[in-house]
């Protein structure tokens, strides 16, 4: 497969959706809820993820694709090519705000990430990366990611998880608010990701996503040298929901050793 065609064939396609949802915001949105009242999907979720797919099996039969309104393929294992996306990141944002939303797409093959985009649909900020190519933001590249100290770092990080929880021992991150710089929320994991992967923030943590919300992000920000693993460092396995941690080298370890302990 020659990459450099797939990452054009998907730059083209993702700024067309992208152009798909700006054009939304006049007409009037179809909400419904998922697992629960604060899981939302719109029609514009659902069309979207049905353009790409649409497109996709057109245009390269025998690529499966994993995305998050279940139009796709039934996926249970990582061989050959698998296109993994969320045509909305941020549902909700995108709902109340029109703003902090994203397009997150990661291309793998046979379970390796070669082609990662998140798109910034209002900022018209594409970021993009093919493996051991290097990271860009639109048409600039994004430099290596310097070592960084909690004291110094702005941590990406939901607000529920500091209070008494099922999945966390919330003392540590109690400490950790106290430790670092400061703590953000955005409510969209690829804008997280590109935000460490830029160093507007230093790490990004969840105790719950899927492969679509992080498969391009990862292979964006490895590609500045942040560290991706879930929250006991494993390695992320893309066939369901983990825990999730991207941070810079070093800050990666410290928040780790110090900071977090799953129950």
């Amino acid at each position: 497969m020659e990459l450099h065609k797939l990452d054009r064939y998907a730059k083209a396609l993702i700024k067309e959706a992208g152009s798909k949802i700006r054009h939304s915001f006049s007409s009037e949105l179809d909400i419904e809820t998922k697992a629960d009242a604060n899981d939302l999907v719109t029609n514009i979720d659902k069309e979207i993820e049905q353009f790409f797919i649409e497109r996709i099996r057109k245009d390269y039969i025998g690529h499966r694709i994993l995305g998050e309104e279940g139009f796709g393929d039934d996926v249970k294992s990582l061989d050959g090519f698998i296109w993994m996306l969320d045509p909305i990141d941020g549902t909700m944002n995108f709902i109340h705000q029109q703003r902090n939303f994203a397009i997150s797409l990661g291309i793998y093959q046979d379970g390796i990430g070669v082609l990662g985009y998140i798109y910034d649909v209002i900022h018209d900020e594409l970021y993009s990366a093919q493996k051991g190519q290097g990271a860009y933001l639109n048409d600039e590249r994004i430099p290596m990611l310097e070592p960084t100290t909690i004291p110094n770092a702005i941590i990406g990080m939901n607000a529920s998880w500091v209070v008494p929880n099922h999945h966390i021992e919330n003392e540590g991150l109690i400490r950790l608010v106290q430790d670092v710089r400061g703590i953000r929320s955005y409510g969209s994991a690829a804008l997280e990701l590109a935000y460490v992967s830029t160093g507007r923030i230093d790490a990004y943590m969840s105790m719950r996503l899927s492969p679509w919300d992080v498969a391009g992000g990862i292979v964006i920000a490895t590609e500045v040298g942040a560290i991706a693993t879930n929250l006991s460092g494993q390695p992320l396995k893309f066939l369901g929901q983990d825990t999730f941690l991207v941070a810079r080298k070093g800050l990666h370890d410290s928040l780790l050793a110090n900071y977090i302990a799953l129950k």
